[in-house]
């Protein structure tokens, strides 16, 4: 939070362990990994033996840079939808990167110019050409830079990363440019010459967003449960009551009440849909 929003960003702060059990105000609270991002959170919150859990964005698949998701029994799931849809299968993440390296080895002099979200997705997409065996320098926008440097703290390898500046930024050539996804079609990549745009994220499935974001090498790398995570983690909590929220759902909850599960959509105040 500190490195996102400034070191005043909240009067107080208290650090929560994962797995430690705090009480307040007449409710126990926990915090479980969520496998979204590093430091992720589900909150599992009890009170006279009803559990409700909080599952925020998550993910369940194996990913080096962030805690593993933990499976927590519940009586009540509140889960994220955002690829709610059966459509939205995440196909294998390194598979997925190593068309950024396939393209770089037929493309020698063209920048690849990745969009990834500053905040664990670009630490994850660096992660991942490091295992697939790049090796040579990757360069990054400079919103980048804390959180990647934070990660590396974590002994998260993510080799060498080198800041793109106005001295480096003519030079660079053949090499791969990690920067958010707004900056890919801004003035800002303008700079680079023959730049190739990558977009990594689990919407690059559908060919239409690709498409409309000319986007040129759609990576299909997602930090969210994708429909089988989300059905079966549905399942394996036992949740009686689901709520669902921050995506697709009607379509999740007619799979829930199709298996027997009672399910709502939750309505936030603020996040009205006009």
């Amino acid at each position: 939070m500190k490195l996102r929003y400034g070191n005043d960003c909240a009067k107080n702060f208290q650090i929560m362990k994962f797995g430690e059990r705090i009480y307040m105000d007449g409710i126990y609270i926990t915090f479980y990994p969520a496998g979204h991002i590093l430091g992720s959170a589900q909150v599992l919150i009890e009170k006279n033996g009803l559990k409700t859990l909080v599952t925020g964005d998550y993910k369940t698949v194996f990913d080096p840079t962030c805690q593993s998701f933990d499976l927590i029994k519940t009586n009540i799931l509140v889960t994220e939808a955002t690829f709610g849809l059966p459509i939205f299968k995440h196909p294998n993440a390194l598979n997925e990167v190593q068309k950024i390296l396939n393209s770089l080895k037929n493309n020698i002099d063209y920048n690849h110019l990745i969009g990834a979200y500053s905040l664990g997705k670009a630490q994850r997409i660096i992660s991942l050409l490091r295992k697939n065996g790049y090796d040579e320098s990757i360069y990054i926008h400079g919103s980048i830079k804390k959180i990647s440097n934070y990660y590396k703290e974590k002994n998260i390898n993510l080799g060498t990363l080198e800041q793109v500046n106005i001295e480096n930024v003519k030079k660079i050539k053949g090499k791969i440019i990690i920067a958010p996804p707004s900056a890919i079609m801004d003035t800002w990549s303008r700079k680079f010459n023959n730049p190739i745009r990558g977009f990594a994220s689990g919407w690059m499935i559908v060919k239409q967003r690709a498409k409309q974001k000319l986007i040129e090498l759609p990576i299909i790398v997602s930090d969210h449960a994708d429909w089988n995570e989300l059905t079966k983690t549905i399942l394996q909590t036992n949740a009686e009551n689901v709520f669902i929220t921050h995506g697709q759902e009607d379509c999740l909850k007619y799979w829930c009440e199709k298996n027997g599960i009672k399910a709502s959509a939750l309505s936030l105040v603020g996040r009205e849909v006009n």
